[in-house]
Formats: C-alpha cells, sequence, structure tokens
C-alpha cells in the first residue's frame, strides 16, 4: 500500500529556530562565494554557476559512472560523496548557495508512465527518489545557505494535480522561510533541442530577483550547430568519429532490424491514432527531449543520412554539445554509460542565464550577511 504524502519531518519545522542560531562563518573580502553541488550528475549545473565565480566545495552525486565522469572534468580538493541520504548535514561544509537537481524520473511524464505500467509507485511515494527533495531541505534547514537553485522537470508543477509542488513550495516558503521563484524554461532558446525543465530559485532575504531578468535569446540554433560537419573541418575524435574528413563511425548508423522496427511499431501507434514514434532530423531542424534511456534505440532523435541511408543516433560528443558542454569536455565511459548521463544533465546554458541573473541578488545577501 502507498505510503501517505506527508509534509516534511520535524527537522524542516525548526528551520525558524536553526535560522535564529546558526550563521555562515563570514568570508573574507573578496572570497569567492562557496557552493555545493548535491545530485551533481557529471557536474552540468556547476558549469553553470562556475560562471559567475565560486568555488565548489561539496560534491553529491550517487552512480558511480557519473563519479568518473565528474572526477574526470573537475580538479577537486574534495571527494565526491554517495548517497546523501547517508550524510549528516553537520558534516557538510559552510556554504553560501546551493543547486541540485533532485532525481526527476519519480516526477517526469516517462517516469510516471513507466511506473503505472509496472505499478510501482512515482513522485513522493517513490521513497528511493520522490523523497530525496527533503534530504535536500534538511541542508538548506542546517545550513541556510543564502541562496539555493533546484532544477527538475516539467511535469513537477502537475504531479498528482499540483499536490506534489505544492508540498515542495510549502516546504520552502512557510516551513524554511525562504523568498522563492519558479519557472519553467525551454532549453530551445540556447541549444536546438526542446527541453523544458523548472527551476526554483530561492532567497535567504527579501532579494530583488525576477525570472523576467533571464535572458531568453530568440530561438534560433538548429541541429547544424551541433552534428558533426564530417567535411574535414574539425578534428577526427575517435572512437565517434575517424579519417581525413572525420565522418561519424558507422556503429552510430541503425542495424537494418532496428529500424525496420522503429517504422513498423511507429506505422502501428499511427494507426491508433497515437502520438508514437521516432524524430527523424535535419541540420535546419530542433530536436526533441534528449532522454536518458536514449542508449536504446536513439528514436528521439535520428539524424538523417539521405533516402537510401538508415539513420543514426548521435554521437556521445554531439549530445555533449546537444545539451551545452563545451568540446573540451572529457568523455571517459561507454557510450551507453554518455547517452545516460547527458540524457539526464541539465543544459549548461539555460543555468548560465540563471546564474548571470541571481548574480547581483546573491552579492547583496552575502554582502548583508557578512556586515
Amino acid at each position: 500500500m502507498p505510503t501517505e504524502l506527508k509534509k516534511p519531518a520535524p527537522k524542516a519545522r525548526a528551520a525558524k529556530a536553526a535560522k535564529a542560531k546558526h550563521r555562515r562563518p563570514a568570508r573574507k573580502r573578496k572570497e569567492a562565494f562557496r557552493f555545493i553541488d548535491l545530485f551533481a550528475g557529471i557536474g552540468g549545473t556547476r558549469l553553470g554557476i562556475e560562471s559567475i565565480g565560486g568555488k565548489c566545495v561539496w560534491t553529491s552525486e550517487w552512480d558511480k559512472f557519473s563519479r568518473k565522469s565528474y572526477a574526470a572534468n573537475f580538479q577537486d580538493d574534495h571527494t565526491i560523496c554517495g548517497d546523501i541520504r547517508e550524510v549528516h548535514e553537520q558534516d557538510i561544509p559552510p556554504f553560501d548557495l546551493l543547486v541540485g537537481g533532485f532525481p526527476c524520473q519519480p516526477f517526469s511524464i516517462a517516469g510516471v508512465s513507466k511506473k503505472n505500467s509496472l505499478g510501482r509507485s512515482h513522485g513522493f511515494q517513490c521513497k528511493t527518489q520522490g523523497t530525496l527533495f527533503f534530504d535536500v531541505a534538511r541542508i538548506i534547514a542546517h545550513h541556510r545557505p543564502a541562496v539555493f537553485v533546484l532544477e527538475n522537470v516539467k511535469n513537477l508543477l502537475s504531479h498528482r494535480k499540483g499536490e506534489t509542488f505544492s508540498i515542495i513550495r510549502e516546504t520552502l516558503v512557510k516551513e524554511l522561510g525562504y523568498e522563492v521563484h519558479y519557472r519553467v524554461i525551454d532549453a530551445k532558446h540556447f541549444v536546438p533541442q526542446h527541453r523544458e525543465r523548472i527551476f526554483i530559485v530561492g532567497f535567504d532575504k527579501p532579494s530583488n530577483f525576477s525570472f523576467d531578468q533571464v535572458r531568453l535569446p530568440k530561438p534560433t540554433a538548429t541541429l547544424g550547430k551541433i552534428l558533426h560537419p564530417e567535411d574535414g573541418s574539425e578534428a577526427a575524435e575517435p572512437p565517434f568519429t575517424g579519417g581525413s574528413k572525420a565522418k561519424v563511425d558507422p556503429k552510430y548508423t541503425l542495424s537494418d532490424k532496428l529500424w525496420d522496427y522503429l517504422q513498423g511499431y511507429a506505422a502501428k501507434h499511427k494507426a491508433k491514432g497515437n502520438g508514437f514514434g521516432f524524430g527523424l532530423v535535419g541540420r535546419d531542424d530542433i530536436a526533441r527531449t534528449l532522454s536518458a534511456r536514449y542508449y536504446k534505440d536513439g528514436s528521439e532523435i535520428l539524424v538523417r543520412r539521405g533516402p537510401r541511408s538508415n539513420p543514426r543516433r548521435l554521437t556521445p560528443r554531439e549530445c555533449a554539445r546537444l545539451m551545452g558542454f563545451p568540446d573540451k569536455w572529457n568523455i571517459p565511459v561507454s557510450d551507453t554509460q554518455a547517452y545516460r548521463q547527458f540524457g539526464n544533465s541539465v543544459v549548461v546554458p539555460v543555468v548560465n542565464a540563471i546564474a548571470k541573473s541571481i548574480a547581483p541578488s546573491l552579492k547583496n545577501v552575502l554582502s548583508a550577511t557578512d556586515n
């Protein structure tokens, strides 16, 4: 029987008392603000936050393959912590800003559909993932960061007819006493991908922040921006591309069997009036949302290769570009793990834009705290 949807534990309700007695240690003048990276994945949110300065002083990520990618791209003086449920908040060093994308599968449309089909709980009733939000709450309650930035899927707003988000907002505003702002942002303003995510920003003290300040450029990018040109204008990058023209490796082209299956599957559902099917794209198009299941068949984003050729998957490097990661980003894992990691990541330029907008208010809040 599913557990009852409940408000946070008494630790969160003790936030007012904690706020009165807990104070972040004063920073030295001109010292960068300190932040922690929860549910860090491979570090996409961190890249966006580092664009406005700051030093990451603590990281949490449970997946060993994601930790491998994270460690390969950030040279830190701290180890990456695993399961956040096993961490005591007192063992986390002082910080000014908390960032975290608590697991979205319990709230995503795909995640809810999958768990419904398997008869499993979702949202806060998913004990292994949905309740991890309350681990974020207990850390915020203890440390009272000046600002937090949280990210999740758009479906978080409508999950259980809005009840889930209502509990989250009530926890952050009424229980913890933060000024909270939220908005759904589509990454198509920055990359050639339709990807809507909700961002939640909270301030410990009154701020002048508004999501209207976040600059969203007119969507102009197409997939030609991220696809391998295959004309020799970029250096080959084995195992993704090779040869003098840096052609995409043939292993990314769909087999006849898989391509026939996807076409038959799409035709079957089209006949039933359903929208299920593959997404066939070219250089002038914008992609569907890259998901963590992309490694299975790549069906949501398949690149055309001409009328007589089967389409291909994106390479992991193209997925990295689609999520806004720089080409210097090291990909030290298998293709399967890389697809999962990029499909679960944030779009870096979106976080960058939010970071730039919160920077003045963050500075003001920290100045008020230090004085």
